[in-house]
């Protein structure tokens, strides 16, 4: 018997995968970011506009749904995409 899994924006997640920063290479969309070592991110929107969210402090989860994290003028570390 399988358990169902929530799929709504605020349950939480099934999976956790380790981000690279990349200008090219887009990520699985996830439902949240952690960061690990704090720093500025720079994320994609769906449009493809960069945003950057600048002083992230390490511990945090941004509740966020990004298709990139570029590497040009990301300095925070430890991310990992909540799916």
């Amino acid at each position: 018997m399988s358990l169902r899994k929530p799929t709504t924006a605020d349950s939480s997640a099934g999976r956790f995968v380790a981000v690279t920063p990349s200008d090219v290479a887009p990520i699985e969309e996830c439902r949240a970011l952690y960061v690990g070592q704090g720093g500025d991110l720079v994320l994609e929107d769906d449009a493809g506009a960069a945003v950057t969210f600048a002083g992230v402090a390490a511990g945090t989860v941004l509740p966020v749904r990004t298709r990139k994290v570029r590497a040009t003028g990301t300095t925070a570390g430890g991310i990992v995409a909540l799916l």
